[in-house]
Formats: C-alpha cells, sequence, structure tokens
C-alpha cells in the first residue's frame, strides 16, 4: 500500500484534509485536539476512486515540533504539500518542500485550501505565488487542487489527484533485507510492546526473531497488522505494527530499526553527500552544533567536510558524519542536516560509504562497490553485502578482490613457490587469503607442500642420510628448515618422540631387536639390556623405549618390558 506524506505550514490544513479524506482524525493526543494543533504523527488510511488504497502520515507543521515532522517523511511514495490560499507560501512551506526534496521524495500533489475563506482574484493570486515557489522542484509539474474541506469542496478532486499519483508508484522493491524505522512504540493491553513505522526493503513474518538498532535487542515478532489487518507475513511499502515479544516498548524508541540479525553491518561513521540549501546565508564548515535526521531518528553529529575546508549556499560536497549510537545504514539513505544553535536546516544528501577506511584527508567516496573494494584490497563476500546491499560472487575463496591486489598476491605466491624448490612450498605458513589461491594455480599439492607440477618429491636430504648413518646416535637436526622438519616428521620420514629425532629404520631395527631379546627373555628385558643390544647409550635408548611402548611394541611391567600387540615377528 503507497504511503503518502503531508507536508505544509502550521495551521493550513493539513489534518483536516486527512480527515476529509479518509474519515480518520489523524490527531491522536487529547493536547492536540485541544489546541487544535498537531504536535506528533498521525496516522489514517483510505481507499481511492479506482480502488486504490492508500496510507497518510501526517505531520506537525510548526517549526518547533519540526523534528517530528522529520521522523514521517522516510520510506514514503509521494507527498501531499498543503497551502492555505488564506496565507499563501509561508516559513514552513519553504522548509518542508526542501526537506522532501532532500529526502529523495520525486512526486507529490498540491492541495491550495481555505479557498472558501476568500474571493477568486486571491484564490488565483495563490496559485501563481504555488507555482512560482514550485519552479524548478520536484512538484514543478504536480497537480494543484483547490480545496474547501470543511464544505467538502474539493474533496473528490483531490482524491482523484492522489489515486493518479499512487497509480503511478514504482512496486516497493523486496530485496529480501528488510527494515523498519520505528516511529512509535506503545504497550497494548493485553499484547505488550507494539512498535510502528513504514517497512522496506523486504519483508517480515510472524515467529521470525529481529533485532533492534541502536543497542542490537533480540525481539520475536508475535503478531503483525496493518491498517488493522492481522497478517502472517507483510511485504515492503506497507505501514506496519509489530507486536515483539522479549523487549518492554520502554526500551524502544524512534528512531530505531527492526532488521533481521546479521544482514547489516549498524556503523556510527558514514560518509555521505551534502547539498546545501541555496537560501542558507553562510557557508557550512565543520563548526556548529549538527543533528542529522535519519530514518524516523534525530541524532547530534560531528561533521567532517571532505575536500574543502566548507561548502557555500547551493554547493554539493562530500562529508564524514560521526554518529553517536551505530544505525544499520546503506549507499543511498537519505538524511537531513540541521544546525541547532542557529535553528535552520542546512542541507542534507545521501549515504555514499557505512563504514570509511580512508582517512578524511584522502576520501574521496562515491557508491561505486569497486571502490570499496579497491580500499580494502580483500574483502569478504557477505560483508561486502552487509555494507554495500549488492552482492559479488567471490573471487577467490570467501573473499572478493581488488584485481590489481590480486595480481600481485598470486605473482608472489608463484614466486615463493618456485623459490621452495623441489621440496615445496609448506602451505601451513601461508594466511588464509593466500592459501585459498592456491588451487587456481595449478600448483601440484602433497602432504601439505605446492610444487610446480612435474617436480619431483624429493626422497632424501642429508639431515636424514645422517640419521641412517648412525641409527642410536642421532644428530640434532640443527640448520634444518622448521618446515622441512614437520613435513619429514608428518610423511614418517623421521620419528620424533621426547625430543630426539631417529630415521624411520632406526625405529624398526629396534622393533626387531627388542623382539629377539623377549624371544630368548618372555618374561621381560629391561631398558639396560635393550641398551647393550643396540650399542647405544641412555639418552637414546630411553626415548627409543618409550616410542616403542607408545606404539604397543611393547608394554612397561615394573622396571621390565614385556611384548605388546604389535611386537614384529
Amino acid at each position: 500500500m503507497p504511503v503518502v506524506v503531508t507536508a505544509g505550514h502550521v495551521d493550513h490544513g493539513k489534518s483536516t484534509l486527512v480527515r476529509a479524506l479518509t474519515g480518520t482524525d489523524p490527531d491522536r493526543w487529547a493536547e492536540e485536539k485541544q489546541r487544535g494543533l498537531t504536535i506528533d504523527l498521525g496516522f489514517a488510511w483510505t481507499t481511492l476512486p479506482g480502488d486504490h488504497e492508500v496510507a497518510f502520515v501526517d505531520v506537525p507543521g510548526h517549526v518547533r515540533f519540526l523534528k517530528n515532522m522529520l521522523a514521517g517523511v522516510g520510506g514514503v511514495d509521494g507527498c501531499l504539500l498543503v497551502v492555505a490560499a488564506t496565507e499563501g507560501w509561508k516559513p514552513q512551506s519553504e522548509e518542508h518542500l526542501r526537506i522532501l526534496e532532500l529526502v529523495g521524495i520525486g512526486r507529490g500533489v498540491v492541495a491550495l485550501t481555505k479557498v472558501d475563506l476568500v474571493g477568486d482574484e486571491r484564490v488565483a493570486e495563490a496559485h501563481l505565488e504555488v507555482a512560482a515557489r514550485l519552479a524548478g522542484s520536484f512538484l514543478a509539474d504536480a497537480e494543484v487542487v483547490t480545496v474547501d474541506a470543511p464544505h467538502g469542496v474539493g474533496v473528490a478532486g483531490l482524491g482523484g489527484a492522489l489515486a493518479r499519483l499512487v497509480a503511478g508508484a514504482p512496486v516497493a522493491e523486496d530485496r529480501q533485507r528488510p527494515r523498519m524505522w520505528v516511529d512509535r512504540s506503545f504497550a497494548a493491553r493485553g499484547s505488550g510492546t507494539i512498535v510502528t513505522g513504514t517497512l522496506t526493503g523486504g519483508r517480515l513474518g510472524v515467529g521470525e526473531t529481529v533485532e533492534l538498532h541502536p543497542g542490537g535487542a533480540s525481539a520475536r515478532i508475535r503478531g503483525i497488522q496493518s491498517h488493522r489487518a492481522a497478517l502472517d507475513q507483510v511485504g515492503p511499502g506497507h505501514r506496519v505494527a509489530l507486536n515483539l515479544a522479549g523487549v518492554a516498548h520502554r526500551d524502544v524508541e524512534r528512531g530505531q530499526a527492526v532488521v533481521h540479525s546479521r544482514q547489516w553491518e549498524p556503523t556510527t561513521t558514514i560518509d555521505a553527500s551534502l547539498s546545501v540549501l541555496a537560501a542558507l546565508d553562510h557557508p557550512v564548515s565543520r563548526r556548529g552544533a549538527f543533528h542529522a535526521y535519519i530514518g524516523a531518528g534525530e541524532h547530534p553529529v560531528r561533521v567532517r567536510i571532505l575536500g574543502p575546508k566548507q561548502l557555500g549556499p547551493g554547493e554539493t560536497g562530500a562529508v564524514r558524519l560521526h554518529l553517536p549510537v551505530s544505525l544499520p545504514l546503506l549507499p543511498g539513505d537519505r538524511y537531513v542536516l540541521r544546525e541547532s544553535g542557529r535553528g535552520e536546516t542546512i542541507g542534507g544528501g545521501e549515504v555514499l560509504d557505512v563504514a570509511p577506511v580512508v582517512a578524511a584527508a584522502r576520501a574521496r567516496p562515491d557508491r561505486d562497490v569497486a571502490r570499496v573494494i579497491g580500499e580494502r584490497g580483500w574483502i569478504d563476500a557477505d560483508l561486502l553485502e552487509r555494507l554495500t546491499g549488492l552482492r559479488r560472487a567471490p573471487d577467490v575463496g570467501r573473499w572478493v578482490v581488488d584485481p590489481d591486489v590480486l595480481g600481485a598476491a598470486r605473482a608472489s605466491l608463484v614466486s615463493a613457490v618456485d623459490a621452495a624448490g623441489d621440496r615445496g612450498l609448506d602451505l601451513s605458513t601461508l594466511d588464509d587469503r593466500t592459501r585459498a589461491l592456491v588451487p587456481s594455480l595449478g600448483f601440484a599439492v602433497d602432504g601439505g607442500r605446492a610444487r610446480r607440477p612435474g617436480s619431483a618429491v624429493p626422497d632424501t636430504d642429508p639431515w636424514v642420510d645422517a640419521l641412517r648413518a648412525a641409527p642410536f646416535a642421532p644428530p640434532p637436526p640443527d640448520g634444518v628448515d622448521r618446515a622441512l622438519l614437520r613435513d619429514l616428521v608428518r610423511r614418517a620420514v623421521v620419528v620424533e618422540t621426547d625430543g630426539a629425532y631417529f630415521a624411520r629404520e632406526a625405529v624398526e631395527e629396534a622393533a626387531r631387536v627388542v623382539a629377539g631379546l623377549l624371544a630368548a627373555a618372555p618374561e621381560g628385558v629391561t631398558v639396560a639390556a635393550i641398551r647393550e643390544a643396540l650399542g647405544t647409550t641412555r639418552k637414546w635408548a630411553l626415548p627409543l623405549v618409550g616410542h616403542l611402548d607408545a606404539t604397543g611394541v611393547t608394554r612397561r611391567r615394573g622396571d621390565v618390558r614385556i611384548a605388546g600387540p604389535r611386537l614384529p615377528s
């Protein structure tokens, strides 16, 4: 169901129009009814001519409640700009128009209200004034409908204009990545926590677990309603009320987002474009008390202009915004920037990078995914999707890699394998990313070592030859490459036991010697007898006998060794 937001100066009749169109009073609070002044967001819906359903978000017009107005303009399909013929174009008319432009709303209808209180000449003047004010804006060609809402004059014509507006609205895109900015949170008797907002990006279903950011609190969707109809599942583009279990309503605030876990990378630092309003009478720099309005939230931010020291009225540049809380954002999200000291809207733009890694002095952000990859060199494909909203197939393993970085990494690995020679490069010495390159380069991999195809695996080594030449007084592995030593032990060319290294043949010979001793003395032989039979010293006999015990060749019984299950015949 398309969503339309109202906009316009205070007391120009926005809520009256919504009530006339829908039969629902969007002013929910007693204070609003008593004062005849909209203070907070109001909501209503109806079916327009042609069976076009539409939901309205009614916003305050008074400047003191501008932050509430800003909370209601995100994720909508169009606007209803209201200008009273009695007063004409006013400051909030202008500010609301510019805010609508900044948040990316591109379509709308204009209602010229209170025409019953002025003459035809004044109505014509108001038409001309509105046309002049809207020239060059997204509403330059919008339908303008004159309305006397209290008497029902023009209401049907306005409904028809809105029906044509929503009929041409694009279908909300389902990117399988739902997000709902919370604009209300309250407790309902017998139900618990209820949060409302406009759902974008994907679907939500009853029973699903969601997270609320900032904060990361987890909750389960107990129930879903859209315009008072209970649903098992709801798609993007609808006004939605969620009944959440596992979280108290007092712990959920306007400006939080309901999302699926592990689909987002909440951030406190973003790079964004900033279009400064042309009507501003001063340049924008880092000096000032700034607030950014993102989603349905208001956040104090530190601003750093990227490139120049300041941006003048009407100029567009890039900024880095530092937020006080982590928000689930994506490139393309819109924001509005206000300066609270002067009480004015500065401008706004769109998010370009939700996790900048380049220093602000060198950053030149845009929405190009290739830039994100290039600045990181290697990036996990899942993380890239969380940062950009776009899925790229991994180039190597689970990583997407910048082409230049990938070429250099491959060349470096080839050089390392060549330098290792016939012995081969020990893969355990490589990091995960480099090891993932091996299958794509056509190396022969054997025993955890990568070699050029066709290279021979060496059968011997000078140190191994020395072990075989002195089987029961083996030389230590001084100067032997640690990777080579691990490979020799892994392939059982060499046996390591209690810190001593023996050739495999020496261990096999020791087992045969012990078998002969036990054939003559089956009741058991001592370590001294084994040492003497091998012609070695206690230093080497003890680790050898310990290895024979560990492998089942012998078993220890008191001070002697007896035959084990693996004693050779």
